[in-house]
């Protein structure tokens, strides 16, 4: 048993500000009230409880090629399999790889984040050295494999079910690097294959204008309209869309993954978060490649939100933007978690309040020095 005392609690999916204690027990938030007691006490007056951040995109393996290949263009950095990217994981060795997997994992623990989404590459291999690296690092870890063999042309139709199930034997779903790799029946097959097993199916889409053409070239269609058509259930990125990707999007209700920061490292555009945003599209955040980008999500609240409002030219909510990171993928991913109410898993994160709002002082002002605690799955990570 826990109680944090003392702190302004951001209470609900609303995140409504109130000063009251919360009390968890067996990993659950039982009471959030001024008079709540028992247990471990935490003192947490001038300090903001938050809920903890959710990662919704991030590739973990390649931590060990940081700032490689800066101002390449991006098929030459990332497009498998001989992008920049997956030559020095071909050339690395495995423990250097796991060695700083693991750097990246305790550096989303000190910033904030316990549960963090992994686009895994290297197929199996791949997925059983995340778990080794992962291993003793209370961070809860969302894993979407992929295989080798689901580029194009390089596998048997019907020996393609068989490679999925081989990995979502061991992950929680698959992660495509986008149509520029696949052909259409290969990605419905994957996608297909992931929703008779109640896994997630994501894909790459309209990342950067290049590929919205050649996709509308050789089909006529968008990435999106593609990505929509073959049943994938979350799409990352749709920093380009095309025609008339958004309202399909909204009327499809599939989340999507923004990652700005990464977006802005490779020139690939503005995300149109608010165009998203007004008609009611699920929007989540993730810091994308650590080749080019920390996974720090103050980070990318930060810049999410001036870059929304500079590119519009208008007021866009702060709120919304660490709903990004709290409310909206906790719902996505069917997690308890996400904002701080009863019945909730508890986790939270306590931060110092650098000003009177208690929002904006989050996303503009904290750094990891100003995380004094934080509580996953109802245990406590660290008190500083």
């Amino acid at each position: 048993m826990i109680t944090i005392q003392n702190g302004l609690i951001l209470y609900g999916s609303e995140m409504d500000p109130v000063r009251a204690n919360v009390l968890i027990e067996d990993n659950i938030i039982t009471e959030v009230s001024p008079h709540a007691s028992g247990g471990q006490e935490i003192d947490a007056k001038g300090c903001i409880v938050s809920p903890a951040l959710i990662n919704s995109h991030v590739h973990l393996g390649d931590s060990v090629a940081k700032d490689k290949g800066d101002g390449e263009k991006i098929e030459r950095i990332v497009k498998p399999p001989y992008g920049i990217k997956h030559q020095i994981l071909e050339k690395t060795p495995k423990k250097f790889i796991i060695a700083s997997m693991r750097s990246s994992l305790l550096e989303m623990l000190d910033t904030g984040t316990t549960t963090m989404v992994d686009f895994r590459e290297g197929g199996v291999f791949g997925l059983k050295m995340a778990n080794e690296a992962s291993e003793g690092i209370p961070i809860r870890r969302i894993v979407l494999g992929r295989h080798e063999s689901f580029l194009k042309n390089s596998i048997e139709l019907e020996k393609l079910t068989d490679a999925a199930e081989l990995i979502l034997n061991s992950a929680d779903g698959i992660g495509l690097s986008g149509f520029g790799e696949l052909s259409d029946d290969v990605a419905k097959i994957i996608a297909k294959t992931c929703s008779k097993k109640g896994k997630i199916s994501a894909i790459h889409a309209a990342e950067y204008e290049k590929v919205q053409i050649d996709s509308l070239k050789a089909t006529g269609r968008t990435e999106v309209e593609r990505a929509i058509e073959a049943g994938f259930k979350l799409l990352i990125h749709l920093t380009n869309p095309h025609n008339d990707d958004l309202d399909i999007l909204a009327m499809k209700n599939v989340p999507v993954v923004s990652c700005p920061r990464s977006n802005g490292s490779l020139g690939a555009g503005i995300p149109p978060l608010k165009q998203m945003w007004d008609r009611g599209i699920e929007l989540l955040l993730g810091t994308d490649n650590i080749m080019f980008n920390s996974p720090n999500m103050f980070r990318e609240m930060e810049y999410a939100l001036k870059v929304t409002r500079g590119y519009y030219r208008q007021y866009f909510s702060p709120l919304e933007i660490l709903k990004m990171a709290t409310v909206n993928p906790g719902r996505s991913f069917n997690l308890n978690i996400g904002y701080i109410k009863e019945g909730m898993l508890a986790d939270i994160m306590l931060v110092d309040q650098l000003s009177t709002d208690p929002i904006l002082s989050l996303l503009n002002r904290t750094e990891s020095k100003n995380i004094i605690g934080l509580i996953s799955d109802g245990k406590v990570v660290y008190s500083r």
